[in-house]
């Protein structure tokens, strides 16, 4: 027995760890097997890093000491999360439903505010300034359950968008209610503090809405560089944090403020986006939950009855008030029961804001030796984080199950089982290829979960193995950028005698619904519009192809501009290419406006409205194509234009189509453009060779040829009349 204590007293005297390498090493086990064990204890994983915050800190075994780098990367964590919230929010939905946000906000802020006051008054007697710091830190909450939302997709979920902008609403009132108490402790207190107050904030608010804009719109056409551009995004965040603390308000506001500014330039689906979530929940966010452990004393319960009657008292009333803010606010706003539940959860927990607040109390002297917040009264709110963190993590875990149950037994009603989208991305130059993969993702179905199909077609020719290594390495390059993403790309390269061949034969044996490919640019090796196998290919094949040239990033995109052409509605294709192209909106958040007749207008419209309301869609009457050339005038730097085509022979063509090559080249030239061909024919089964229907076009006719020879000569000789 000695010796077991002695080696006990051995193994302890190495506690706690300092060195920074075993420090680090030790949060990385714990971030590597909390999932492991919570999982198999049926707990949030959440939940795990703050009990193993608890038993590593100095209320626990003492193995670390809670030194700067938790700190430090404690703090960015919690930025993180604020910083993620903004980006993901469904900033339509907040424009919608923006009397909601007030309505919440306020109650979610005011009712606990008020019931802990009354409380903390009445019942255990604090003066009536800790009273209201008291309320003030019951009022505020951190969504320490968001990166739940993130695990079962539901960011922009209409209960989490108003959790989310509400949990702003009422942490920016306590930390002005928090200003406000701190300020009557100081001499300097005044109304002329409150004036420079507001115009600082002021000045923050509209200085980084005009100017983060312009730098990041300025970045991200000029730099396309992962790393980059992670850093860059990063920089923003900080900086905002930053300045929205030198104004007096917490840095976690001025980094939920930056996320919602860069909200619509960064897509939920892009690379970026998913390389931001992922070093956020792989590293800053568990460091952040386990420093909030480390911090939590969980003897303090047994030390007195009365410590005890403190935490019960503090946990049960500003829970209570922040479950009554909620399930009112879902009844007034007519919600399921099961998002009463997610607003409930998600602004219940208190993690870091509370601390600050009790830090700041702490400092506030009321009489020489005597401070504001007093030994009992910190002790019951830290303790009050711990178990209001495990609230606010099971009631999360638990809406978000009976959320995504309720969506899915919705959607097996609303969605077609024969659902065929498999997009086949045609790529061959690696400046054109990753645009073609972002449009291909921002465009597909994320519920179907389907494989993209990337090609790359060679000539069969002496300079074959070449260019097959150079299709390898560039379809090899597509597939890691798509899997930073999680989206999953088959890959095949083709010799072939004939492009446009190889490509059809591989749409047909991947069993492909749609193409996605560049136009062609390089006028130097063919000068025609079309290039050498387009055109052979859109008459050989029935299904849609999109052409695209993009001349700036898609994420910088303001405006999609759709010109559609008559009896559009009438073909095969009509809901397929405005699904892609209302998909395409919705991620980028931006606007999308219709030019057509109004009778394919008033189609477009109700399929939009019932099928995607968040798209901000517009429509403007254009009664007939020839007005194709001045829609020119409106299309800026910043706009998709997107031309609706239609091959010969079908119910939309029309001979004004002919003239479409010239008049993108005249009036459309450095525009970011896409040219749709729709679905003709539902079935490419169908499709067979043969001699009554043409397989090959030339781009131009004879008779285009000798009327653009007839009109030139007369040109030419009104000239020399006028000479």
């Amino acid at each position: 027995m000695p010796t077991f204590v002695a080696e006990m007293t051995l193994l302890t005297s190495y506690f706690p760890i300092t060195d920074p390498t075993f420090v680090f090493f030790v949060v990385l086990m714990i971030i590597l097997f909390a999932p492991i064990v919570m999982s198999k204890l049926r707990i949030p994983h959440i939940i795990g890093m703050v009990l193993a915050g608890i038993i590593i800190g100095q209320y626990g075994f003492h193995i670390l000491e809670r030194d700067n780098s938790f700190e430090l990367f404690g703090r960015v964590g919690l930025y993180y999360i604020m910083f993620l919230a903004g980006l993901e929010m469904d900033m339509e939905g907040v424009k919608k439903n923006s009397r909601r946000f007030v309505i919440f906000g306020l109650l979610t802020c005011l009712v606990p505010l008020f019931l802990t006051y009354i409380m903390a008054i009445t019942t255990l007697h604090y003066s009536p300034a800790a009273s209201f710091l008291l309320g003030c830190i019951m009022a505020s909450n951190t969504l320490i359950a968001y990166p739940i939302i993130g695990r079962y997709g539901l960011q922009r979920h209409q209960s989490v968008t108003l959790s989310v902008g509400s949990s702003m609403i009422s942490l920016f009132l306590a930390l002005v209610m928090l200003a406000a108490i701190s300020g009557s402790f100081s001499k300097n207190s005044n109304w002329l503090f409150w004036i420079l107050f507001v115009i600082k904030f002021a000045a923050f608010c509209v200085g980084s809405v005009i100017l983060i804009p312009k730098m990041t719109r300025y970045f991200l056409r000029r730099y396309s560089d992962a790393v980059m551009q992670y850093i860059f995004v990063l920089g923003i965040m900080f900086l905002s944090a930053a300045l929205s603390s030198v104004i007096g308000i917490e840095g976690v506001f001025g980094a939920f403020f930056s996320g919602l500014i860069l909200n619509r330039y960064i897509p939920h689906v892009s690379p970026l986006m998913n390389r931001i979530e992922f070093i956020g929940n792989a590293l800053f966010i568990p460091y952040f939950l386990i420093g909030v452990g480390m911090l939590i004393n969980v003897r303090i319960l047994f030390s007195s009855a009365h410590i005890l009657w403190i935490v019960i008292l503090i946990v049960f009333i500003g829970t209570f008030g922040k479950a009554l803010a909620a399930y009112i606010s879902s009844l007034l706003f007519r919600l399921p029961k099961a998002d009463g539940h997610m607003m409930f959860g998600l602004t219940s927990a208190h993690a870091a804001g509370a601390i600050a607040m009790v830090m700041v109390g702490m400092r506030l002297e009321v009489a020489p030796g005597e401070y504001l917040v007093s030994d009992d009264m910190l002790n019951g709110v830290i303790m009050m984080i711990l178990f209001t963190c495990v609230i606010s993590t099971l009631m999360t875990e638990h809406a978000s199950q009976q959320i995504i149950i309720q969506e899915k037994s919705h959607l097996t009603a609303e969605t077609p089982k024969d659902d065929d989208e498999k997009i086949l991305l045609c790529v061959k130059y690696p400046e054109i290829a990753p645009h073609l993969l972002y449009l291909a993702m921002l465009m597909r179905n994320q519920r179907l979960g389907r494989d993209l199909v990337a090609l790359n077609v060679v000539y069969d020719d002496e300079n074959s193995n070449a260019a097959r290594e150079q299709g390898i390495r560039l379809l090899e390059k597509l597939q890691q950028t798509a899997s930073a993403s999680e989206v999953k790309v088959q890959t095949q390269v083709r010799l072939a005698t004939n492009i446009a061949n190889g490509i059809k034969h591989a749409f047909r044996e991947f069993a492909c619904s749609e193409i996605v490919m560049g136009m062609h640019v390089h006028t130097d090796i063919n000068p025609r519009f079309w290039g050498e196998f387009i055109q052979s290919l859109y008459n050989g094949l029935n299904r849609q192809i999109m052409l695209t040239r993009f001349v700036q990033p898609m994420s910088t995109l303001r405006r999609i501009q759709v010109a559609v052409p008559s009896r559009a509605e009438f073909e095969p294709g009509f809901h397929r290419w405005l699904e892609r192209l209302s998909r395409l909106a919705g991620e980028l958040d931006c606007r999308i406006q219709f030019h057509g007749r109004s009778e394919s207008l008033v189609l477009i419209a109700q399929y939009v409205n019932n099928r995607h309301s968040n798209v901000r869609a517009e429509y403007t009457p254009m009664e007939h194509w020839n007005e194709l050339p001045k829609l020119a005038a409106g299309i800026a730097e910043d706009h998709l234009f997107v031309v609706v085509t239609a091959r010969k022979g079908t119910i939309s063509y029309k001979n004004a189509l002919e003239r479409l090559p010239d008049e993108l080249q005249k009036h459309f030239s450095g525009k970011n453009l896409m040219i749709i061909f729709p679905d003709q024919f539902g079935n490419t089964k169908d499709e067979r060779m043969s001699f009554t229907e043409a397989q090959h076009h030339e781009e131009k006719s004879i008779y285009d040829t000798i009327l653009r020879w007839i009109h030139e000569r007369k040109n030419e000789n009104l000239k020399k009349m006028k000479l």
